[in-house]
């Protein structure tokens, strides 16, 4: 069970949203490139979903894969959401999220998280990335952030239909694991603490980073730990502002995040290491944590994120970050393990 014994080259992997054209129009190239440098750095677990540009992600992401054999990596995908070949005009909107892909591919995206729709989402994604198989597989997106007071109704549709679809496939091998694909702590606790379907792992994403982990800290990371369930932390930058961006949970950040940002970025100047190298390995530093997948859209950025991987954060670091409250203060860090 879980994920970490099936990475191939260590906990950092990519997270693709990005090169599906996420908040910007990438040139194929670009992305191509992209992924290519993700490769040559070693990088062996890759993550996708067809929400990402409608599919866009996926297509690019196997157009460079299909160059390597698929026993070299780790894939996983989403499902509860299907790209139909409708065409909008205009872009969609999901949630809170907003037009979070306005320059991806137009196709109508549908939510569909019954069995039937998983099975045929799963066999999209395999058409659309040119491989044989996933690895793992999310549930994607089944929280209050895209379907507001009915995400419940939406999670008990999964629990009946996507859970029982994929607790089959790993059953019968076809899929090593299985878990939820989200941006909020609520539904991992919920399915976390079931008993009929137990999930391999989770993926959550921007809550447990070095601006937003307390609840995860206090509600879900224990839980997860107990019982042996992975989390695979996407989104370690905060959607950009703990990268040199300016996004916060995929929007402008706020006054008060960009402070916190700020004093951050003071004490990784003093230790002259990179605020990627504090996110990266913040997020790593949990007993739960099995991977972290932080996303790009150019090729160096993917060098910036092994350099950070590699970087030795000092243990002074990491005692003045929690005495400067900038972490809660139950939070494991990399100085405790040492």
């Amino acid at each position: 069970m879980g994920i970490r014994e099936h990475l191939l080259s260590g906990p950092l992997g990519f997270g693709t949203a990005p090169v599906g054209n996420m908040f910007r129009n990438i040139p194929d190239a670009e992305a191509d490139a992209t992924v290519e440098a993700a490769w040559t750095a070693g990088i062996r677990f890759f993550d996708t979903a067809p929400f990402y540009g409608a599919g866009l992600s996926e297509i690019r992401l196997g157009r460079e894969l299909a160059k390597h054999s698929r026993s070299e990596y780790i894939l996983s995908s989403k499902v509860g959401r299907i790209i139909l070949d409708e065409v909008e005009q205009n872009p969609q909107t999901f949630g809170e999220k907003g037009k979070l892909f306005e320059h991806g591919k137009r196709n109508k995206v549908a939510y569909d998280y019954t069995e039937k729709g998983t099975t045929k989402s799963i066999e999209d994604s395999l058409r659309r990335l040119g491989v044989s198989h996933l690895d793992f597989i999310w549930i994607h997106d089944v929280a209050r952030d895209f379907h507001g007071d009915d995400w419940l109704a939406a999670f008990e549709t999964a629990h009946h239909g996507a859970m029982i679809a994929l607790t089959k496939l790993r059953d019968q091998k076809v899929i090593k694991g299985w878990g939820l694909g989200v941006n909020q702590v609520e539904p991992c606790e919920l399915l976390a603490d079931m008993t009929q379907v137990r999930p391999d792992a989770f993926l959550l994403a921007g809550r447990y980073t070095l601006l937003d982990h307390a609840r995860a800290l206090q509600r879900l990371m224990p839980v997860c730990e107990a019982k042996q369930i992975d989390i695979v932390v996407g989104g370690p930058y905060s959607s950009g502002v703990l990268a040199g961006g300016d996004h916060f949970e995929y929007a402008p950040a706020p006054p008060h995040i960009l402070a916190r940002v700020q004093k951050i970025k003071a004490l990784c100047a003093k230790f002259a290491i990179p605020i990627k190298a504090a996110a990266v390995h913040f997020s790593l530093a949990h007993p739960a944590s099995a991977a972290v997948i932080p996303g790009a859209s150019k090729p160096e950025r993917i060098a910036e994120d092994q350099a950070a991987w590699r970087t030795r954060v000092p243990n002074e670091f990491w005692q003045e970050l929690r005495e400067q409250n900038l972490v809660s203060l139950e939070a494991p860090l990399p100085v405790d393990r040492r």
